[in-house]
């Protein structure tokens, strides 16, 4: 699985697919990353915290 901001959804799934990953999970979240705050950071990353638990938890 992998993260990725959402600005690179288009990108990413091509990526992946390109590697021969075509049915990897993917999660996005708010663009963009760089000049956040620390606590904007953690905000962002307890917002996805849910959907990467489960993608890694899934099984294939």
């Amino acid at each position: 699985m992998f993260v990725a901001s959402s600005e690179f959804v288009t990108a990413a799934i091509s990526q992946s697919e390109a590697i021969g990953f075509p049915d990897v999970a993917r999660v996005f979240v708010e663009h963009p990353i760089q000049d956040r705050t620390d606590a904007e950071m953690v905000a962002i990353a307890d917002a996805a915290f849910p959907q990467i638990l489960a993608a890694i938890c899934a099984s294939n």
